[in-house]
């Protein structure tokens, strides 16, 4: 009788995601809260910089306004700036495309923590925006904001929610607005590791005003950067990436805990480098095979935007839990389709189970060296393809509409848009 309740999903209650949702968000504003109210100065009560990696993107921001753009590409010189602001011996490099040099160097306009608070806020906001137009419900919302990675994200100062709301935002659009897309898409170029599959797709399946707006947006921010910093910048950026691929991803340290690709798993594991590439290689291929197959078929465009959010984050050896807004993304289409045509045996528990893994993967995977986060983003991906292949042979949507319409009616969907 229990294993039936799990494999219906009936345990998913409505009133149960409301309290995992709410006591979520409580817990990320209280943790964030301390976290705030016993820093000293731009400093937490652990020693770190606020934001921990915004003080990269903060310290980059302050030389391009003091005239050293290419410089902050020097390790050592932007370790010194790092240390000027916050007096600690630790060091965030930075490694991002110059682009992102015209963010940050706005950002730093601001003293730190007003910069970093207005950056979160305001990354966040579009992030909610985006999944707001995916699945339009005040629980969804309360979920979306109650996702753990946003706590992880929260945290790092990243960029999980720009990244988000471009992918996703440009996403929920590309029916009806390709140009609009490929301006999104196009600004995406400060995440260049992600930038493998999308082009790919769009290609495979005739999106070219997408794929020309894309490139037009890519080419007019680099225009951009070497008109007000010149060529060196660009140069700097490119001397610096064999640095920053030895020592962040090949070396032999348990920071790869952070990873959550296929390529980090197995160098936890004691795999050489070569071995890793190798095994990220395959994952790569079948991600790009499964996402093109997938977009060229007649199957819902929910699921084809959901293979592509998750199939870009299998597809990068450079992915970090703090992404994982990217896949909360996918949840939300994946959600959106199943209230729509009926959720399978045991899909809603696995949704569950991978919409806690962000607040798991890390320290589970440092306990266990398990690849807590890969598994979660394989096994929503195989969960897609599952469905695909269902709904192409025309058994999706029949098996359980009784079930879909009390989903709908339970989460808001039925008469209302809130």
């Amino acid at each position: 009788m229990q294993a039936q309740r799990y494999a219906t999903g009936a345990w998913l209650t409505p009133g149960l995601m409301t309290f995992v949702g709410i006591a979520m968000v409580a817990g990320t504003i209280v943790a964030l809260g301390v976290l705030f109210a016993t820093a000293h100065d731009t400093v937490d009560a652990y020693g770190r910089p606020l934001g921990t990696d915004f003080s990269c993107f903060w310290t980059a921001g302050r030389m391009v306004l003091e005239g050293r753009a290419a410089a902050a590409y020097d390790w050592p010189a932007h370790f010194e700036v790092q240390q000027q602001t916050h007096g600690v011996d630790l060091f965030f490099p930075w490694s991002y495309p110059p682009v992102f040099l015209l963010v940050v160097a706005a950002l730093a306009a601001l003293p730190y923590v007003a910069s970093l608070l207005v950056w979160q806020a305001g990354t966040l906001l579009a992030a909610l925006g985006a999944l707001r137009a995916i699945l339009p419900t005040r629980q969804a919302l309360l979920l979306g904001l109650g996702f753990p990675a946003v706590l992880v994200c929260l945290g790092h100062g990243q960029t999980g929610f720009l990244t988000a709301a471009l992918l996703a935002g440009g996403l929920v659009v590309l029916p009806r607005h390709q140009i609009l897309a490929g301006i999104s898409f196009g600004l995406l170029v400060y995440k260049p590791q992600f930038g493998l599959l999308l082009p790919l797709v769009l290609a495979a399946t005739g999106q070219w005003r997408a794929i020309v707006a894309a490139a037009a947006t890519v080419l007019a921010t680099v225009g951009v950067t070497v008109a007000i910093w010149g060529v060196p910048v660009w140069q700097a950026f490119f001397d610096s990436l064999p640095l920053t691929r030895t020592i962040v991803l090949e070396a032999d340290t348990d920071n790869l805990v952070k990873f959550q690709s296929v390529f980090a798993s197995l160098r936890l594991w004691g795999g050489s480098p070569a071995y890793a590439y190798a095994a990220q290689a395959l994952v790569t291929a079948g991600a790009v095979a499964a996402c093109i197959w997938i977009w060229r078929s007649g199957v819902s465009f929910r699921l084809k935007a959901a293979a592509l959010l998750v199939g870009t984050l299998l597809s990068s050896p450079y992915v970090l839990d703090y992404d994982f807004i990217v896949l909360g993304m996918a949840l939300a289409f994946v959600a959106a389709e199943g209230l729509e045509s009926g959720f399978w045996p045991w899909e809603k528990t696995i949704l569950a189970l991978v919409w806690v893994a962000p607040l798991l993967a890390r320290e589970l995977t440092k306990l266990t060296y398990l690849p807590i986060g890969f598994a979660a983003l394989a096994a929503v991906f195989l969960l897609i393809v599952l469905r695909v292949r269902a709904e192409r042979a025309g058994n999706i949507g029949m098996a359980a509409p009784a079930t879909a319409a009390i989903a709908r009616s339970r989460l808001g969907l039925m008469g209302s848009s809130t």
